[in-house]
């Protein structure tokens, strides 16, 4: 086209021109949103989800109470999936869960040891016959471990670590160690998602009546990727650190690995258990499985002790959801201070056995 006009508006029509060209294509991106999320919409009335429940092949954890509970929150009929070898003892406590319309069993000795790679060929085979919209695991060590295998053979992107349900699309969940809260909304056809057990409470765990299934198994079970060779478990009379009542933790001002029997001591009268952040962690003063944190496990006790511990944000992640927090620090500019609900600005050494005496 030619045009007998000054180049500047010979400029300006042409700008105008491909602003309208974009304006209609970006309409035409959003109309076609709406009509997809009004589709899946109409189709997710009829949705239902899958709740896989995390267990020892002996009882379940009692964090997937707290899953549950999430699924509900979508409405329509929830499902459990117990995966594992000899666990009848645990579709027993499933069935018992009120609102729970199946359980799906999944019975074999690859899944004993709940080695991912198996795991996840095992869910996405019991899940496929069943055409679930959504799918729920708890976001612990053992759920992030599969999650994002079983996302990958699934081809959906999961939503990780959720701490409210909005609607059938959207969610939200924690940012930047738990400083910021985004919304997420999904159109998978499938929603592949992890649940923070602390953001919700527990569902009922007696009162139901809910049938058996047999689950559909893979043909090849094993994937044969790699192979559980042994465990080692730190076992305690202590209540799990995961959903204890009371937690008392201990940081790098604890100062050594025989300075943590105070701590110990303290949580045996509380009827508690002991934690500690990544510094103790990190210098040996307790094993992995204690720390509490970003990196660590996320905790929301009735009452949380933070002693000997500055309060980075890294552990601020794992705890500040806790009911009380009372920290002890010698330190009154320490960050711990920020969260606690009670503060002792003493040396923990001569506040820990006047603590003790007086429980």
């Amino acid at each position: 086209l030619k045009f007998n006009l000054p180049f500047s508006v010979q400029f300006v029509l042409i700008t105008t021109l491909i602003k309208g060209i974009m304006i209609t294509r970006a309409c035409r991106q959003r109309l076609f949103h709406y009509s997809n999320s009004y589709d899946l919409k109409s189709q997710l009335r009829f949705a239902s989800s899958l709740v896989i429940a995390e267990h020892n092949n002996k009882s379940m954890n009692l964090s997937t109470l707290s899953v549950i509970s999430a699924a509900h929150k979508l409405g329509g009929e929830v499902s459990i999936l117990v995966l594992g070898h000899d666990s009848n003892s645990v579709v027993e406590e499933a069935i018992k869960i009120p609102g729970i319309s199946k359980v799906l069993h999944a019975n074999h000795p690859i899944y004993k040891n709940w080695v991912a790679e198996n795991v996840s060929l095992g869910i996405k085979q019991a899940t496929e016959s069943e055409a679930f919209s959504h799918i729920f695991a708890l976001s612990s060590m053992c759920g992030k471990n599969y999650i994002g295998r079983l996302a990958a053979q699934m081809d959906v992107s999961p939503i990780t670590d959720i701490v409210k349900v909005i609607d059938e699309n959207t969610f939200e969940r924690p940012m930047y160690a738990g400083n910021a809260i985004s919304t997420v909304s999904a159109f998978d056809p499938v929603k592949l998602i992890t649940v923070r057990a602390t953001a919700f409470d527990k569902a009922l765990n007696t009162g139901g009546s809910a049938a058996v299934k047999e689950a559909s198994l893979p043909n090849e079970p094993n994937a044969k990727l790699s192979e559980f060779v042994s465990e080692s478990i730190c076992h305690s009379e202590r209540p799990d650190l995961s959903t204890a009542r009371v937690v008392v933790s201990g940081g790098r001002g604890m100062k050594s690995k025989e300075n943590f029997q105070m701590l110990e001591k303290l949580a045996d009268k509380l009827g508690g258990a002991v934690g500690a952040s990544r510094a103790a962690v990190d210098a040996g003063y307790v094993p992995n499985e204690m720390q509490i944190g970003q990196t660590g496990k996320v905790v929301a006790p009735e009452l949380y002790f933070a002693i000997g511990i500055s309060g980075a944000i890294q552990h601020l992640s794992g705890m500040k959801d806790s009911k009380c927090i009372v920290a002890i620090n010698k330190d009154m500019d320490a960050p711990i201070f920020s969260v606690a609900d009670y503060g002792l600005a003493i040396d923990l050494f001569n506040a820990l056995p006047e603590l003790c005496k007086k429980v």
